[in-house]
């Protein structure tokens, strides 16, 4: 008996000190896969502290010899990027409040009310989303020109004031909240529009917040499409602002990635704050991978 009990203690403790050596594995490689993706933007600080010759040698130099703090300073005397910061801000605000519109109400619609066709017309937007995004810049261009939109802030606002990925993930959300709960706020007399912002909003915060800095995190850092469709560099948001850097002589690189820490750091800030909320809206609508 002892015996036993003896070989059931030994075989607690191999399997316990697997699982530690298991998980000392897992966050060695978990410390190298973060510390490697950290390695351009450590490279992108150093760069923006360095002197133009620093910035472009070889063998490279990770710590300058005198921190060139008036880099920043630079980057702001080269480009209007008070300008440029205030567009982002208006493109951002304004694309991200009307995508949160949209897809509350669409998501809203396809999990709690039944009309003819929804399944149907939610397969269609879903496949929708295997259409890559740039097969849709040249009929978005087309119909941005034909409405008079181009060098504007619509022209850069009103293509993504929607996204079927974000009432995919809602709708998977608002699918976790009982019918019961639906129907017995329609029995008390409450409206769809009602139980929608009262109950259904207030009990997915946490997934319509994970959407919401998406959003925030993708408008800011779009490129492509505010090229296109400005020509003002008033207009501008500051991704493409950033140009302002690379000229037919050379690019200072140095300006240019403190211009790029410039533009970073708010998206670094708000991430490291809400990022759980990312994490809870993602696990309560199901999505993996």
């Amino acid at each position: 008996m002892k015996w036993a009990k003896t070989k059931h203690v030994k075989e607690t403790e191999f399997v316990t000190s697997g699982e530690k050596g298991s998980r000392i594995v897992a966050y060695i490689l978990l410390s190298i896969g973060a510390f490697t993706m950290l390695i351009p933007f450590l490279w992108m600080i150093s760069t923006s502290l360095k002197s133009p010759a620093e910035a472009v040698s070889m063998p490279p130099v990770w710590i300058p010899q005198v921190f060139r703090i008036e880099n920043f300073r630079r980057a702001f005397e080269v480009a209007p990027f008070g300008r440029y910061f205030l567009n982002s801000v208006l493109i951002t605000s304004i694309s991200t409040l009307g995508e949160l519109l949209t897809t509350i109400l669409a998501a809203f619609a396809f999990s709690k009310m039944n009309f003819y066709g929804k399944n149907i017309l939610f397969t269609i937007l879903i496949a929708t989303m295997m259409v890559p995004g740039e097969l849709m810049i040249i009929p978005n261009y087309l119909t941005i020109s034909r409405l008079g939109l181009m060098n504007t802030y619509a022209a850069m606002i009103l293509p993504y004031v929607a996204s079927v990925f974000s009432v995919f993930m809602l709708k998977q959300n608002f699918e976790s909240v009982p019918n019961e709960l639906y129907y017995a706020a329609k029995v008390d007399g409450s409206s769809d529009f009602k139980f929608l912002w009262t109950i259904l909003v207030p009990l997915s915060k946490s997934a319509i917040v994970a959407v919401m800095i998406l959003k925030i995190i993708g408008s800011w850092n779009s490129f492509m499409w505010p090229l296109i469709v400005t020509n003002d560099r008033l207009l501008r948001p500051l991704p493409v602002g950033l140009q302002a850097f690379t000229t037919e002589a050379g690019t200072q690189y140095e300006l240019l990635m403190a211009a790029s820490a410039i533009v970073v750091a708010p998206m670094v800030i708000i991430y490291l704050f809400l990022q759980r909320y990312i994490i809870m809206g993602v696990s309560k609508s199901g999505l993996k991978g």
